[in-house]
């Protein structure tokens, strides 16, 4: 059984499968067959009797690699793996309290609140102690709870200076001391509570250091420093550690991901040198050297190449577009050619930095009829922030519109509950009225307060909105309406739902109605019948849509990665961070490396935001990638400005039909200039024209700046 376990493993997988009995880093990279390895590395260790089931910690980050890794070794071995445990960190503390209730102090029925439970509790107890969830956020709150609890912080050990985050250490505080009555946990709780009763009950730590034998830990790169100290102390100093990742696939610091647990590792458990998996059964020779070329670029990474046996394959296409809309366009026109020839649509995926993005994507598609799917996510007109703005919206065109006057009555909360809304319904009923009707009524007390508060915002964005253009009168809403604010207030979510209501703006500019009187209504009208459109049904073959952050561990015949300018991949907010420039380049690197056989990038020479043209830079990561890999599908209509300081490529020189860069303002996009403020700089972007024009400049010392030129005084550099 041991030899057919092993058959077909090249050496560094059969050096990994058979690794003796001590702590091993296996860095496995894309494509590699790292999932493989860890099963069999188990099947390996219970055939060759080294240890039995019980004597297995088995660590995944999702339920449906832990589901997979046992249905694998189901078949590879003939024991029974009832006493083994394999499982997420949630699953596995869960089932260590269950065994340890009255230890941990807590009930035996104790019940799990998951994230829309735990934001209903919070909201329970800012109630319950009168705290205003406008200045305090319950997204914020919950945030900042569990943030600190997955660093290992009760809120017992923290302190501030500044009266607002006093204000969220006492209500952390208040927060277990309420789940602590009622008896409830949340996920970051389980880690947490399961930490602490290993670190104070020795008994029990060391049962379980006796018990676990090997731990193995999938996607060890995705760790926050909490899991790593609960792997740590399960250990000890005689368990074997097998950890199998990726530095260069670490692409989840928001959620907490500490890449360096795994020089931690080496150092902690006295491994001297990684096992490295190269050899790649994914990708063909092109992709993956211009994944090597790229991920070079990034310092203190424990290194490795990636190869194939495959062949170089075909070049890697890039098409660099007039516009957003024309990189829309040519994508959809791509995939439809590719189906003509036989590739499957399933097979062929599109991938953006940013959610917003796939609203333009998503118009082209309806138009052409294409089927399409966003994996692990809602389609554009259907997300929650989007749907709020269109409620407002539909509001200003009429305000007798119930549906919507439900959806946003109290969005953001405003103090019109439940109680109010159900006497304005009752009211409406009796009196055969709408409930706007109703509520301009109002009545008497706190109620009728909050309501003529609600009517009197929907009256003036009517108001205003009667002046202004579609795109205007979007983004007053945006504003006026609180969207904004409490998006922002969410640590969480905030930025990309913000992304999405900015991108509704670009929507509205975009808009060319028939009748310019009836523009709200005719934009209404399309966005309800673009979300009405056919959406393909499950088996039914669909274009796959999603972010690069939900690729990760997917893998197609042919790849799309669009929107490769600077400030958009890599994102503005990582632009003055190397740790956050590093973690975008490992995003651009797991991007590549989803693609087979295909791969396409594109970019865009202007593309809107905020509802006016921008003219963006290429993205630096295009340019680390050797020009002898790409082939050039687009002639410019004018040259897309490669990031300053980067060698430009040679096919840029003379390319036929080039008009010239867009002026704004007498300067150019690429153009240093200097500051009496802020001092020199580079033009990355900008946008207006006439005299209202804004340039957005990366200084050396400050960072990126937007300066309105009617007031900055700019000099250029020779």
């Amino acid at each position: 059984m041991s030899t057919d376990l092993l058959a077909g493993l090249n050496p560094p997988q059969l050096s990994a499968v058979t690794w003796p009995a001590k702590s091993a880093l296996v860095l496995a990279g894309a494509g590699s067959g790292k999932t493989r390895v860890l099963t069999t590395r188990i099947a390996w260790l219970l055939g060759t009797g080294q240890v039995s089931p019980a004597g297995i910690l088995a660590v995944t980050f999702t339920n449906k690699a832990a589901r997979e890794m046992h249905t694998r070794l189901s078949a590879m071995v003939p024991y029974n793996l009832r006493g083994m445990w394999i499982g997420t960190f949630h699953g596995l503390c869960n089932r260590f309290l269950r065994a340890h209730w009255r230890d941990a102090g807590l009930p035996s029925t104790f019940q799990i609140l998951d994230s829309a439970d735990q934001l209903a509790a919070i909201k329970r107890l800012l109630k319950s102690l009168d705290v205003s969830d406008e200045k305090f956020p319950p997204k914020a709150v919950q945030g900042f709870i569990n943030g600190n609890k997955e660093n290992g912080n009760r809120a017992a050990v923290l302190s501030a200076h500044d009266p607002y985050t006093k204000k969220l250490i006492e209500l952390y505080a208040a927060y277990d001391a309420q789940c602590n009555r009622e008896g409830v946990v949340d996920f970051a709780e389980l880690l947490l509570r399961s930490y602490e009763l290993l670190s104070r009950n020795a008994a029990l730590r060391e049962h379980y250091q006796s018990r676990f034998r090997h731990i193995l830990v999938d996607e060890f790169q995705d760790t926050n420093r909490l899991q790593y100290a609960w792997l740590k102390l399960l250990a000890g100093s005689e368990a074997a550690i097998f950890a199998v990742g990726d530095d260069d696939q670490s692409i989840y610091a928001f959620r907490g991901a500490e890449v360096g647990n795994m020089r931690s590792l080496l150092n902690d458990f006295g491994v001297s040198e990684p096992i490295r998996l190269e050899q790649n059964y994914r990708s063909v020779g092109n992709i993956l050297a211009a994944a090597n070329a790229l991920i070079e670029h990034n310092d203190g990474r424990l290194g490795k190449n990636l190869w194939t046996d495959a062949g170089e394959g075909e070049p890697i296409r890039l098409f660099d577009a007039p516009s957003d809309t024309d990189e829309s366009v040519f994508i959809v026109d791509e995939v439809k050619a590719l189906a003509r020839e036989g590739w499957s649509l399933a097979d062929m995926a599109v991938l953006y930095r940013s959610n917003a993005q796939s609203r333009v994507l998503e118009h082209e598609l309806v138009r052409a009829g294409l089927p399409y799917r966003i994996y692990g996510g809602l389609r554009f007109f259907e997300r929650q922030e989007v749907k709020h703005a269109l409620a407002y919206l539909r509001l200003t065109a009429n305000p007798e519109d119930d549906n919507a006057l439900l959806r946003v009555i109290n969005v953001p909360a405003r103090g019109i509950g439940a109680r109010t809304v159900e006497n304005l319904q009752l009211a409406s009923r009796e009196q055969g009225i709408s409930l706007w009707q109703a509520a301009c009524a109002g009545g008497g007390g706190r109620a009728a307060a909050k309501l003529g508060e609600f009517v009197r915002l929907i009256e003036s964005l009517r108001q205003r909105a009667e002046t202004l253009t579609l795109a205007e009168t979007v983004s007053l809403i945006v504003d006026d309406s609180g969207l904004r604010a409490m998006y922002e207030a969410d640590r969480k979510e905030g930025e990309e739902r913000l992304e999405n209501l900015d991108e509704l703006v670009n929507a509205a500019a975009g808009f060319f109605p028939d009748d310019a009187d009836n523009a709200v209504v005719e934009f209404l009208t399309a966005a309800s019948l673009e979300a009405g459109e056919h959406q393909a049904e499950a088996g039914e073959d669909a274009l796959q849509l999603m972010t690069v952050h939900a690729a990760k561990g997917l893998e197609f015949e042919a790849v799309f990665v669009t929107g490769l300018e600077e400030g958009l991949f890599p994102h503005e907010n990582s632009m003055n961070d190397t740790k956050g420039l590093q973690e975008e380049r490992r995003l651009m690197y797991v991007a590549v490396t989803r693609a087979r056989k295909r791969l396409y990038l594109t970019c865009a020479q202007s593309r809107m935001l905020h509802g006016l043209s921008r003219y963006p830079i290429r993205s630096r990561f295009v340019d680390e990638i050797p020009v002898k890999l790409l082939r050039i599908l687009s002639a410019r209509s004018k040259p897309v400005m490669s990031r300053p300081g980067s060698e430009k490529a040679p096919w840029l020189a003379d390319s036929p039909g080039m008009g010239h860069a867009p002026s704004l303002g007498g300067f150019r996009l690429g153009q240093q200039v200097v500051h009496p403020k802020f001092g020199a700089g580079v033009i990355v972007t900008g946008d207006g024209s006439g005299s209202e024009v804004r340039l957005q400049i990366n200084f050396a010392e400050h960072g990126l700046k937007w300066l309105d030129l009617r007031y900055a005084k700019l000099e250029t550099v020779d």
